[in-house]
């Protein structure tokens, strides 16, 4: 029998404009694309995401894994948010 697959969380931050839509996106249009919960669909469109840049930067293939605590937690600082890509 195969070991199932340990799940890491991430806490994505949204803008409550960003968060309204990823809901109205997932209860309009989820079932028939076949997202179970508002949280498969946030992976989905993510690795989505992460398969375009791994074509884009790394000749298609994944990088090494980097383990959890291996990037800075928590919400962006001003200076960041100043960068911020708010769109799609």
């Amino acid at each position: 029998m195969p070991k199932p697959k340990k799940f890491s969380a991430f806490t994505p931050y949204f803008t409550e404009e960003q968060a309204d839509q990823v809901r109205a996106v997932f209860l309009e249009t989820g079932e028939v694309e076949g997202d179970a919960s508002v949280s498969d669909f946030i992976v989905y469109a993510t690795m989505r995401e992460v398969k375009r840049r791994q074509r884009k930067y790394n000749a298609g293939k994944p990088w090494p894994p980097v383990k959890a605590g291996g990037v800075r937690r928590g919400q962006r600082r001003m200076e960041e948010l100043q960068h911020r890509r708010e769109e799609a």
